[in-house]
């Protein structure tokens, strides 16, 4: 039961993290002067993450195929 959980937790920590690199990504583009950095580092930040969940995810014995990976990665 409690395994149930903790994947249903990481599966909803993959999705908000998605969420916010397409934000930082659509913010990315209308920047202006120090916010180009700040949002540069958000979007490098979240796919470092994405890539750690998604690592995560394999090690739990779960499988991505490599279209949903993609998608997940890159939007």
């Amino acid at each position: 039961m409690r395994k149930n959980k903790i994947d249903v937790e990481l599966v909803e920590c993959i999705i908000k993290t998605k969420r916010e690199l397409d934000v930082a990504s659509k913010n990315f583009e209308q920047a202006e002067g120090d916010l180009i950095d700040y949002y540069a580092y958000q979007i490098k930040a979240n796919k470092a993450r994405l890539d750690y969940l998604i690592k995560e995810v394999k090690q739990k014995g779960f499988s991505l195929d490599i279209v949903s990976e993609l998608k997940l990665r890159i939007g």
